[in-house]
């Protein structure tokens, strides 16, 4: 325990001297004055903007949006995805009709239909949400289905013998079984549903980061374009390590060779 407390924390070290050399060679470029200060602010500058963008509420109400979002339309993607892989387990014909239009949607990236969303839902939360259940709609689906497959023959025969109803054979032999492939498949999906969200808000939202980011470029306030851009790697970087510490906890003591 003690070895593995002292490689965590010398990893967490060079991590942070990596952030502090970028830090400082951003500084350096800032003030040499190759690089004009309209284009690339010095990072007192950037920061002064964040800390008046919060203060005001903006920089808040824009990352609440934001979070609200990603948890929703998370949620939404992460129970159909289960729903959809027992149904496709259980009953095989589904699974047969279900193949080729599931395919060829997942070869569609979800930004690709963020014009055809616009559409349908317009510019709002719909359209937001519906890009996060397709980002991470498969990665879900996928890795639930391949666990939910490979329920042991040994519980398929003591539930035949117990006659276990449909329900209590999901929720105290499936279910844990494929315990490992979902969690995968969400720690995935979960990266990829953060990014796609953000690459919505970009394009068709009035709220969010992203709207934050093509606001203020489209206002010439490169500062603000700094804050919103750090506010998404930083937050993004924040949910994804809560995530994955929460998952490593749900596992540990079932899957502690999966609960890294």
């Amino acid at each position: 325990m003690r070895i593995n407390k002292i490689k965590y924390d010398g990893r967490t070290r060079r991590g942070l001297l990596a952030l502090l050399l970028i830090l400082i060679g951003w500084q350096l470029l800032a003030s040499s004055g190759l690089v004009s200060v309209y284009l690339l602010p010095k990072p007192g500058t950037v920061l002064t903007t964040g800390i008046e963008m919060w203060r005001s509420g903006v920089l808040a109400e824009h990352i609440r949006a934001s979070l609200l979002r990603i948890a929703l339309g998370f949620a939404l993607s992460g129970l159909a995805g289960l729903l959809l892989a027992g149904l496709t387990i259980r009953f095989r014909a589904l699974d047969d009709y279900l193949a080729a239009p599931l395919a060829l949607l997942r070869m569609i990236p979800p930004l690709a239909v963020t014009p055809l969303l616009i559409l349908w839902l317009g510019i709002g939360s719909g359209t937001q949400l519906a890009i996060v259940i397709l980002a991470s709609f498969f990665p879900i689906f996928l890795s639930a289905r391949d666990g939910f497959s490979r329920v042991s023959e040994a519980h398929r025969e003591l539930a035949a013998s117990l006659n276990l109803p449909p329900l209590p054979y999901f929720t105290h032999i499936a279910l844990p079984s494929a315990l490992p492939s979902i969690v995968t498949g969400l720690r995935l999906a979960f990266s990829y549903s953060w990014r796609a969200l953000i690459g919505a808000e970009l394009i068709a939202a009035a709220s969010g980061l992203g709207y934050l980011v093509m606001n203020a470029q489209e206002m010439l306030r490169t500062d603000e374009v700094f804050v919103g851009i750090l506010c998404i790697g930083v937050l993004g970087w924040i949910l994804e390590a809560g995530f994955m510490r929460g998952t490593s906890r749900l596992l540990r003591r079932r899957f502690p060779e999966i609960a890294a």
